[in-house]
Order: structure tokens, then sequence, then C-alpha cells
């Protein structure tokens, strides 16, 4: 009787993975984003070594994952540090993903009962903090960032090389909802973690973090795996108790690709809108030049036939004066004769005049074009002409349709801008083919913005690219190459750092990982008057 019941729970074991399979297959997924913010979140995660001490000898006793949620501040699991809490002889240390030496920690608080700590670096690392979600997503693709000791195994790893900076393991799956324990919020996910995983960062796609790894469910057999991630529920309370403002982002997830294909919609339906609004004009045009050909037309054939009877008329005037004159020449009065001889000159003067300047048919293309250069040459009061470069305050709002946040922007600023391309009246923009830019290269972040600001379009734009320790070391160096001049120095000025820029910009990824979009306008004070 067994290897039917055996049969059948194959049977049903092959429909359900079948079933399961066509699921995933079919499950929409919104738009990938690019790997290079997974990067960037990756730079912030650490690992997290237990270390004891025999002698002046330093060992690993055990080790977790922490991520950067400010300055030097690192959240990890309660269960990581556990025996550096229990044993005052061990001490925490934390060694950055991206190289530079390990650094000792402190634990400036932790929640066993939801399984959260925080440590303080004892020296300064830079470590670039994540951004936390506001709004998670309840479903979708989501990595887990860590240091599983599984992986350190398989590569042959001693305990020693845990004090070396490495990259983290990332690993993909799905957000499989929240899942709340009995103690605590958490969220379920496939993205799969081992032991060393605890403590390191859930994000999603575009490297927000969504929670924090803690366990996994045990796995019989054919089982699936599911892990467990501690919520923001749970984070974010625990991070404002102990006095840490996170960088909170509660935008949708969108890729640059979507965007950029968004903008080039926008363009070709304003493209052809114009094109449209051209042709209609063309017509309209068209049906104008028509219309004034016509009465044109009308008016000549009108003055001609005006023309000619008066023309006309005096030949009747001149031939009835000649005969009288003819008459009286007879009858030899003279003085009738010279009247009525005067008369049939003037007739015959008159008749000609009225011949020779009616209008020719010939006239009425340059007629039309007269015409039609007056109706142009109207003054037009309902125009409106776009707004000049002038100084003034710029009151700017984050257009969140073109955007892509990673961080926590401003929503609105306000700065104030001249002709020279100044802002606030100390940085100085670089002109470069009729753009104004200025490329930032901060001493301590790791990230290069360039913003770029169209006045006449009342547009500022803001990009960010996350770099890694090599590439911001070459950023550095390339800043460092050009002096940028002050506001005073003049055009002649701003376009050599237009020109210097280029140095920097050049060596950037081709995509930055954040673009920030504004809508800018003048303050009613400092609009231009007629």
């Amino acid at each position: 009787m067994s290897q039917p019941v055996e049969r059948m729970a194959m049977t049903r074991f092959c429909a359900f993975l079948a079933l399961l399979l066509a699921a995933i297959a079919l499950r929409p997924d919104p738009a990938l984003a690019d790997p290079a913010d997974i990067e960037a979140a990756s730079r912030g995660v650490v690992r997290v070594v237990i270390i004891g001490r025999d002698g002046e000898q330093l060992f690993p006793v055990s080790h977790g994952t922490g991520f950067a949620v400010g300055r030097e501040r690192i959240v990890t699991n309660a269960h990581v540090v556990r025996e550096a809490i229990e044993d005052d002889r061990l001490t925490i240390g934390i060694v950055p993903a991206d190289g530079e030496n390990a650094v000792y920690a402190r634990l400036v608080s932790v929640s066993p009962r939801n399984d959260l700590a925080l440590l303080e670096a004892t020296e300064p690392l830079g470590l670039p903090a994540l951004t936390i979600a506001g709004n998670p997503s309840q479903n979708g693709t989501v990595t887990s960032i860590g240091y599983p000791l599984n992986v350190d195994r398989a590569q042959g790893l001693s305990f020693s090389d845990m004090f070396r900076a490495q990259p983290p393991v990332t690993s993909t799956g799905f957000l499989s909802g929240r899942r709340p324990s009995r103690e605590f919020d958490t969220l379920l996910h496939t993205a799969p973690i081992a032991a060393g995983n605890s403590g390191g960062p859930l994000v999603d796609q575009c490297g927000r973090v969504l929670g924090v790894n803690s366990f996994g469910a045990e796995s019989q057999g054919s089982d699936a795996e599911f892990f467990f991630a501690i919520s923001t529920r749970e984070l974010l309370p625990f991070l404002r108790a102990n006095d840490v403002s996170p960088r909170l982002n509660s935008s949708e997830c969108r890729s640059l690709e979507v965007l950029d294909a968004e903008q080039r919609a926008r363009e070709t339906s304003a493209r052809e809108a114009q094109e449209r609004i051209a042709r209609e004009r063309a017509a309209a045009a068209a049906l104008r030049t028509e219309e004034t050909r016509r009465l044109v037309t009308y008016e000549v054939m009108e003055s001609r036939d005006t023309k000619l009877a008066i023309a006309f008329l005096f030949l009747l005037v001149g031939a009835g004066a000649g005969g009288l004159a003819t008459f009286a020449h007879i009858q030899k009065d003279y003085r009738l004769r010279a009247a009525s001889g005067a008369v049939a000159v003037l007739a015959l003067v008159g008749a000609s005049v009225a011949w020779f300047t009616r209008p020719s048919f010939a006239d009425i293309d340059s007629l039309v074009e007269d015409r039609l250069r007056e109706e142009m040459e109207e003054p037009d009061t309902g125009a409106i002409t776009p707004m000049a470069s002038v100084s003034g305050e710029y009151t700017c709002t984050l257009d969140s349709q073109r955007s892509r946040v990673v961080g926590d922007p401003a929503e609105d600023m306000t700065f104030t801008w001249n002709e020279g391309g100044c802002v606030d009246g100390r940085t100085q923009y670089g002109l470069d083919n009729g753009e104004w830019t200025r490329v930032l290269v901060p001493a301590s972040d790791a990230a290069v913005s360039i913003n770029s600001f169209d006045p006449a379009a009342g547009e500022l734009v803001m990009e960010r690219y996350l770099l890694g320790r090599e590439a911001m070391t070459d950023a550095r160096a390339a800043r460092g190459a050009y002096q940028a001049p002050s506001c005073e120095a003049g055009e002649e000025a701003a376009r050599a750092l237009g020109g210097n820029q280029s140095a920097i910009t050049t060596a950037l990824p081709s995509r930055p990982n954040e673009r920030l979009v504004y809508q800018c306008s003048l303050s009613a004070g400092d609009l231009p008057t007629e």
C-alpha cells in the first residue's frame, strides 16, 4: 500500500511545483533598478566581528553583519553581539566592505525583544548611510546583503581573513509579505541568508532597507526555504529612540530606463503636438492666403472695371467735345472751338490716365504679399514669451514624476541666481555648450553630484553618482587639479570651469544612481517687467 501513496504524494508535489513555477513566471515584476544601487548599498554594509584576545594575539570568536544608518552608527542583530555583552573580555570589531582596516566599536543600545542592536565605530569610517524605505512594498524582488559563513568556508578563508575588507555577498529572492512573530514584526522573504548574514539589510531594487535579516525557517527535505527580516516598523522606532535620524524615502522605486522612456514619450508627444500645431498653422496660413488672394482678386477686378468705366466716360466726353469743337470751327466761333477743344484734350488725358493706372492681374501676387505682411506686423497682445535668464530668487519644487529618488532630498529649495551663473553669491557654475553646470565632489561622502540649471526653462537637475573608494579617489584627484573661480571672475572663467569639470564627468558611470528634477520659478518681486 505504501507505493501508491508515495506515487500519489509525488504526483501532488510535481503538480504543486508546476503551479509554483508558473506563478513565478507570470508574476508581474517592476522594472529592475540599476545594479549600481545594490552595489552602493553594499558599500554601507560591514562585517561585525566578536573578537577574543590571547595575550597580544587577537582572534575572531564569531561574526555577523551590520549596516550604516548614520555617520558612524551601525545597526545589527542583538544576538550577533550577545557574546560580547555576556563576556566583557570580548570586544566588537567593524570591518567595512571597501578598503579600510577594521576598527573597534562600542555598544550604544541593544533591544533583545526585537533582536536589534546599535553600534558606534570608535574611529571615523565615512560609511555611506543606507536609506530606509518609508513606505515599503509588501511584495516584489528583494536582496539580502551580508557575510554568510558558508561562503567564507567554501572559499577556504581562515578566521584571520575576517579582519580584511571584503565585499559582502548578495542574494535575490521575493518578498512574501509581513509575518509578525510573537514578539515583533517581521518580513517573510526568499532571498537566501545563512549564519553570518544576521544583522545585514534586506533591500529593495533601489537599495533601500526594508528590514534587518535575523533568522530563517528550518527546511526539511523538499520544503521551501523562507527567511525573516525585522521590519522597519521595529527598526525606525529603535533608531529614533537612540537619537538617530535615518534617511527615509517613500517614493516609488523606478529605474532610470523607465524614467528615460517616459521622458522620451513626453518629448515625442510634445514634438508631435508642435508638428500638429505647425500643420494647423500652415493650413490656417494657406486658408488665409487663399482668402486674401480671393479678396485682392475681387478688388483688382472691381478697380479695373471702375477705371475702364471712367476711361470710357472720358472718351465719350472727349468725343462730344471734339465734335463740338469741329462744329465751332465750321461756324468760325473760335471761343467755343477753344473751350470745347480744351475739354476734349482733358477728357483724352483723363481717359489715358484711367486706362494706364488700372491694376494688372500680374499685380495680384505682390498685393497679396503686401496685405499678408501688414497682418503679420500687427501687434500680438496674447503671445506668451519665454522667461529670460534674469537674476533673482528662485523657488524650486521637486517633480516626483520625472525624478528617481534614492535618498531623502528636499522637496523644496530656494536659491538666488545671477546672469553670470552664480548661486547664492558664492558658488560659480561652469558654462559649457550653453549649459550651466557645477560638479560637486565632497571630501567625505562617497558621491559625486552634477547640478545643472536652465534659468530660461526654470529647471534644476541634480544627478548623484554613488561611487566606490577608488572611483571617489580618482574624482577627488581630478577635482584637485583645478581651482573653481569666484562669482566675480566673469564669463571667461565660467567657460574655463565648464571645460575643467569634464575631466570628472567623463570618468563617471553612464547613469547616475539618483536624478532629481526641480521646477523653478522666480519670486514675484524678481519677475521681468515691460
